[in-house]
């Protein structure tokens, strides 16, 4: 859950797509809820041309929403049709980083969800640098930088990326093929990642925090997904949707629990988030155990992260109803 896409701590999405079928089973709503009045917005449910109908974990909140799945890349969409524009499948943006930020943008602020300022932001993960709180060590090697000397167990990933894609983890005896990957990565004009391998995912994962209208709603587990020397084997592709076969193993997150210091570190995170561009309608925070075990954060996802919703009961409820709020 991890950069989004934590990646054995260093990717993020993770379950193939199933049943794409909305699920319209009832849930509970409180009196002072925006759903209890069902508010009469037309709400669009942004997704990518390989999920038309999104992906299962969102029905039940699109069918609470009485949301309209539409494809980010298709030209004949009129976004300003719609009362809001909830981001959630749109897993084929790592490709075209800059078509997806001025879409957000063109949508515009007000309307999109999360809001374009954020979304430009947090698509890339030289976001780190600005986080006023403790994370994974990380150097950041453009395409006209020299690549550092390696210490230690590393893992290398691209900062515009998701799924664990052209993403691994190498021990120092292996660090020829740490650096040709990231000779791979700015050879095509992007931006690696070089950050220490903690062992303490290994050994108890990651913990992600998933907050809904600035408030902690639930929390997951996630197992490792980095094998050792090796960069990440891939998925068959999904149309233009790629990730890492580790990230469809069906028990690779589970509902989790998350200790006081923890949840300190995920709210200060997304105090920071709020401040600098307005309380987001969903968040996941991608905790993991430091060197002296505590926690540091791993990523933020903050664009089109899984927030597993199903996982918790009520969680569907809870979106729908910051969608209709915001």
């Amino acid at each position: 859950m991890t950069n989004r896409h934590p990646a054995g701590a260093h990717t993020e999405r993770t379950r193939p797509p199933r049943d794409t079928r909305a699920r319209t089973s009832p849930v509970s709503t409180g009196p002072h809820s925006a759903l209890s009045g069902q508010a009469s917005k037309r709400i669009a449910i942004a997704t990518c041309a390989a999920l038309p109908d999104g992906f299962e974990d969102d029905h039940h909140a699109v069918a609470l929403l009485g949301g309209e799945y539409a494809t980010w890349t298709d030209a004949h969409v009129d976004w300003q049709d719609f009362d809001r524009v909830l981001i959630r499948s749109t897993w084929d943006y790592t490709s075209n980083r800059t078509e997806f930020v001025q879409w957000a943008h063109s949508v515009g602020a007000g309307r999109l969800l999360n809001a374009p300022a954020l979304i430009e932001w947090n698509s890339d993960k030289s976001y780190l640098r600005d986080i006023d709180a403790p994370t994974v060590p990380t150097t950041f090697v453009g395409p006209t930088a020299s690549l550092p000397r390696l210490e230690g167990e590393v893992v290398v990933k691209p900062t515009i990326s998701a799924g664990a894609v052209d993403t691994g983890r190498f021990s120092p005896s292996h660090h020829d093929r740490a650096r040709a990957l990231v000779k791979r990565i700015t050879d095509s004009g992007r931006t690696a990642m070089i950050q220490p391998y903690l062992r303490g995912i290994g050994t108890k994962g990651e913990t992600a925090l998933v907050f809904i209208g600035g408030e902690l709603s639930h929390v997951l587990h996630k197992k490792p997904v980095l094998r050792p020397n090796e960069i990440a084997p891939l998925a068959e592709a999904t149309g233009s949707v790629v990730a890492a076969k580790a990230m469809f193993d069906p028990d690779l997150v589970t509902a989790g629990q998350a200790d006081a210091a923890q949840i300190a570190l995920a709210e200060r995170v997304i105090g920071q988030v709020s401040d600098r561009f307005g309380v987001p309608t969903f968040a996941r925070v991608d905790l993991v155990p430091g060197p002296d075990a505590e926690p540091i954060l791993l990523e933020l996802e903050a664009v089109e992260p899984c927030l597993y919703l199903d996982t918790a009961p009520g969680a569907a409820a809870k979106l729908a109803d910051a969608v209709l709020r915001s």
